[in-house]
């Protein structure tokens, strides 16, 4: 056996899951490049903070709505052709934006490029299921994850650049411009590599038809994924509470604000922290339980906007920013932990259903966000801290500690 093979064995490549790696990279590159920004944008459109909060809660809301339908499609077609679906619907996004130099428009537009990360997820991780082993998924999963980071991490200062040197209406519609140019080199490479994957034939927990009913695919939650998913709700609205306006206390708030670019090294920092812990984690939450991982995800989830409070400066918010990486720490265990406490042959769809139920409740906590921020921004912190402490506390409680077997 090449060395080639051992090490596409451990990280748990093949021909599909390279295509997807590709997929993402792509297509996670050019929605990277000015998604960080868009609140500033919108302030420069003459949207307000409310405009920021309703993008921060669309973004949730569309992650919910799109999530079951996504998981659905995938079953029903098959995730290649589903993957090319909302791909379409990402460029159309791009479009918009590049087009209408309005913050009404980003809305919109928002509407399509936003769902992209929502709507392919349960389609992702179904294809992941199928091609690999249950001992390879977390370490499946966490290739997904770590290629994503790439994307998350130079976007940004890209991004940053472009709007230093064109400023920021007319950098961020050359940003979206080079995201529809990197979506069609991904549709190609997609359709090129993923091989098109069948349909289930039988079911034990499912019926042969992807279920339309998400009431009675929820009935088929086992009961550690439901605990899972009350601890993870909790757990996004400390994320989501402060996420849009982190960009606006780091740039316009803090007393030595910092420039784009600046913000886009931060997150680079933060992209990089996560990439440093992935395999290794992944390599021992395949081999023992996975539950410590995520507590520990969740507690760095918790500390994050408490530590914002204090960071006053670049060089203050860089500790911050690895912080926020490491949160990052058990996440594709998380995700991993979805997929094997979801019935065999309808992963997609459970995994689609987990995400439609917890963006529903989160995207009430994104909205709510803007107005705790109209109060104080250190409010916004302390709340979203609190409701972390409350996700946190409840899964290292009631939170099911899995292993799985290594044949």
């Amino acid at each position: 056996m090449s060395r080639l093979t051992i090490v596409s064995n451990f990280l748990g490549l093949t021909k599909s899951t390279v295509g997807l790696l590709f997929m993402v990279v792509l297509v996670g590159m050019g929605e990277r490049l000015a998604e960080r920004f868009l609140p500033i944008y919108l302030l420069a459109l003459g949207g307000g903070v409310i405009s920021i909060g309703l993008l921060n809660g669309l973004d949730n809301f569309l992650s919910a709505i799109y999530a079951f339908p996504g998981g659905y499609l995938s079953e029903r077609i098959g995730a290649k052709r589903a993957l090319l679906v909302f791909n379409f619907m990402a460029m159309a996004g791009f479009l918009m934006v590049i087009l209408i130099p309005a913050w009404q428009a980003v809305l919109i537009g928002a509407v399509f490029f936003l769902a992209w990360s929502a709507i392919s997820l349960p389609a992702t991780m179904g294809l992941i299921a199928k091609v690999l082993p249950t001992n390879k998924r977390t370490m499946g999963v966490t290739m997904h994850s770590l290629v994503r980071r790439f994307p998350m991490a130079l976007g940004p200062i890209l991004g940053g650049l472009c709007i230093g040197v064109w400023g920021v209406e007319r950098g961020v519609r050359i940003a979206f411009s080079v995201a529809l140019a990197l979506s069609i080199m991904a549709v190609l490479l997609q359709q090129k590599l993923i091989e098109d994957d069948a349909q289930p034939t039988s079911a034990d927990d499912c019926t042969i038809t992807p279920e339309k009913n998400p009431w009675k695919l929820f009935q088929s939650m086992d009961v550690s994924l439901k605990r899972l998913l009350v601890s993870d709700i909790l757990i996004r609205f400390c994320e989501q509470i402060p996420y849009a306006f982190v960009v606006v206390w780091c740039m316009q708030t803090i007393a030595q604000p910092v420039t784009a670019f600046q913000f886009g090294l931060l997150t680079a920092i933060e992209m990089a922290t996560a990439v440093l812990v992935y395999i290794p984690v992944a390599h021992l939450a395949d081999k023992t339980a996975k539950k410590p991982f995520v507590v520990i995800t969740f507690i760095f989830f918790t500390f994050f906007p408490l530590g914002l409070i204090f960071c006053q400066s670049f060089l203050w918010l860089i500790p911050a920013f690895v912080l926020r990486g490491l949160k990052e720490f058990g996440e594709p265990t998380r995700k991993a932990l979805i997929l094997d406490l979801a019935p065999e042959s309808c992963k997609a769809g459970m995994y689609g259903l987990y995400y439609f139920i917890r963006d529903v409740c989160v995207s009430v906590a994104a909205f709510g966000g803007a107005f705790l921020w109209l109060v104080s921004p250190t409010t916004n912190f302390i709340v979203a801290f609190v409701f972390g402490v409350l996700g946190t506390i409840g899964f290292a409680r009631f939170g099911t500690d899995v292993r799985f077997s290594n044949d």
